[in-house]
């Protein structure tokens, strides 16, 4: 172990960690170039075969950069297709960043540290930082920007500099340490455990410009809202911002213990997938896309009255053509992800003639992450963990994913020698109950409070 890491792991102060060197290489998981084509042919893309853990160089730090001791990450579903190398290989990603010259070119590697989800302690910064210091506990932004292109400071994630770090970059957070840029930073919820902050931003945030911000389906009030995949990643956080809207949240799963699950979180209503019909994940034929639609429109009517005003909708090729049928005429399929398939079919003349709209949206600007943070730091929204992974098994946690085996987030710690640390604001913890902030575990490890690792 390098001596800023026991340091680190000692409860060192900012001063004493700045007396200790980077080390010159680090743990990550990582996926290889020259594994590119290794699933060519191949139905099943196992990620556990592509996945390494093992050591990488440090990069250089830009100005604008920080180095993160990272104590914990999550496993998101775009580590899926970095390490399936599908749609295409993020190496491709890398290689077109480096074009760039400068500090870009660092990204362009044989090996890609993945994972685009961190918390954990600022170790470094660059001459360039002004907002974060040593020591500091930050959660990581997914969402990388280039703050001199003027659309950046409209809506970043219309810039066309715009990537998503650990997936379109190098660097990313399934690692002990990360480089991220400044502006990727913001405060750790000081009542959360490293691993339950770090299953909460990129998810959270994404489902918060796609349900609340101006930039989404902007619901209010008694709007029925249905949510696909309602207790993963992204789905479990949309219950609960329509439910703190005061919406009507109609979650659809595909198993009764997601079922169960789906109704610890406290949505509405709740429909299993496979009693409409809707059993796979294959694309329904045409004909099959209006009968779902109709068998679940009456469900939803039988059960709420009305259908939904919104439709939230992240699973895509399997699901998006009911999504547009059985929104309510003039109401919103947002969307985002696609993780049955990006080739959406649906019979238009349901869209136009009943003025339907189709919001596609990505991430979140650092606004409204920042937002969605503060819900987090003040108890509003609640982490949506369901099972830890030690770094070394990312493959393992990975392929749960890959398979939708898992409910809510899939956490993985790094420089965390156990779960239940991390903890600064144990008053806040006590307050909020461990059921309301653990609603997707049936256990929890007890936090130690007051401790850095």
């Amino acid at each position: 172990m390098d001596s800023l890491t026991q340091a680190l792991l000692s409860g060192a102060g900012p001063q004493e960690l700045e007396r200790h060197d980077l080390p010159a290489t680090y743990t990550a998981a990582h996926i290889l170039a020259r594994d590119t084509g290794m699933f060519d042919g191949v139905e099943d893309k196992d990620v556990r075969k592509s996945l390494h853990v093992g050591q990488v160089p440090m990069p250089d730090l830009a100005p604008d950069e920080v180095v993160v001791a990272v104590m914990a990450s999550s496993i998101n579903y775009n580590t899926v297709w970095s390490a399936t190398f599908a749609p295409v290989s993020t190496f491709e990603f890398l290689k077109r960043q480096a074009r760039q010259g400068g500090y870009a070119a660092r990204h362009d590697l044989p090996h890609h540290v993945v994972g685009s989800d961190a918390a954990g302690v600022v170790v470094r910064t660059g001459a360039g930082v002004r907002h974060w210091k040593v020591g500091d506990h930050v959660v990581a932004s997914c969402v990388q920007v280039d703050e001199q292109e003027p659309q950046t400071h409209a809506d970043a994630m219309l810039g066309t500099g715009q990537r998503i770090w650990g997936y379109e970059t190098n660097f990313g957070g399934l690692a002990h340490y990360a480089v991220l840029r400044a502006s990727q930073l913001l405060p750790k919820p000081a009542h959360l455990t490293w691993e339950e902050s770090a299953g909460v931003l990129l998810t959270a945030a994404t489902s918060y410009r796609m349900l609340v911000g101006a930039n989404g389906a902007r619901i209010k009030q008694g709007d029925i809202v249905l949510i696909w995949g309602a207790t993963g990643g992204l789905g479990a956080f949309a219950v609960q911002m329509v439910k703190n809207a005061g919406g009507i949240a109609v979650g659809v799963v595909g198993s009764q213990t997601k079922a169960d699950a789906l109704r610890r979180l406290g949505c509405d209503v709740v429909i299993n997938r496979n009693d409409i019909g809707l059993g796979t994940d294959s694309a329904p034929s045409p004909e099959q896309t209006i009968e779902l639609g109709k068998r679940l429109g009456r469900e939803i009517r039988r059960l709420v009255g009305e259908d939904p005003h919104v439709v939230f909708d992240y699973v895509g090729r399997a699901t998006f053509g009911i999504s547009v049928f059985v929104v309510r005429k003039g109401g919103v399929v947002v969307t985002c992800g696609s993780s049955t398939g990006y080739d959406h079919h649906f019979d238009n003349r349901y869209l136009w003639m009943n003025l339907k709209r189709v919001i596609g949206s990505h991430a979140a600007n650092l606004q409204e992450q920042a937002e969605c943070n503060r819900l987090v730091r003040l108890g509003h929204i609640a982490p949506v963990l369901s099972r830890v992974f030690p770094l070394d098994d990312v493959g393992e946690a990975a392929r749960l994913v890959q398979l939708n085996q898992h409910t809510g987030k899939v956490g993985v710690l790094c420089l965390a020698p156990q779960e239940g640390l991390g903890v600064t604001d144990p008053a806040l913890r006590d307050q909020l109950g461990a059921t309301r902030l653990n609603p997707l575990r049936t256990s929890t490890p007890a936090p130690v409070s007051g401790q850095a690792a």
